[in-house]
């Protein structure tokens, strides 16, 4: 007998054939961006690319790919991209991070990460799994990307607020 659970509460979201794509990468991990980059140049030069600060300098310094940057990822860059993920404006990360040094901003990395998962993007943290993402066939065309609405679990806590604050007055 199957388990017959709550209704979906899936939407689809369309991901053009152009990915809006965000680089990121920590300083010991810069390097390590730029190779995968350069070696990848044809396949992102059909994209929009984003990058936090100096990552987003290094890259169209030495790759000649137009990028459009947001703050260094200590002086905010991280959470601006956390919120253009929220918003449906950046569509898959590439994020090398450095696991071994602890960073000033871990716990923005932390949440960007995290919403990254919320909205399922399609997210690479390492070379092995950018290498991936970037040669699989769903990366070249339209997408349709399932993202959870959150809006009942919202809208049930805020009637629990109003009730327990009139309860209150």
């Amino acid at each position: 007998m199957s388990a017959v659970g709550p209704p979906s509460r899936l939407a689809s979201v369309r991901m053009a054939g152009t990915k809006n794509i965000v680089l990121i990468a920590h300083d010991s991990r810069k390097k390590d961006l730029l190779d995968w980059v350069r070696f990848n140049v044809p396949v992102l030069r059909e994209h929009h690319l984003f990058a936090t600060g100096t990552t987003g300098a290094l890259l169209e310094a030495t790759t000649g790919l137009k990028v459009s940057r947001f703050r260094s990822g200590p002086l905010g860059g991280d959470q601006q991209v956390g919120a253009k993920i929220a918003e449906g404006e950046l569509e898959v990360l590439i994020f090398f991070w450095d696991p071994l040094e602890p960073q000033p901003h871990d716990p923005d990395v932390k949440a960007l990460l995290r919403i990254a998962v919320l909205y399922n993007i399609p997210t690479a943290c390492n070379r092995a799994t950018a290498d991936f993402l970037v040669a699989s066939p769903l990366f070249h065309g339209e997408y349709d990307r399932a993202v959870e609405d959150h809006a009942p679990e919202r809208q049930a806590w805020l009637e629990r607020q109003v009730r327990e604050a009139g309860e209150e007055g």
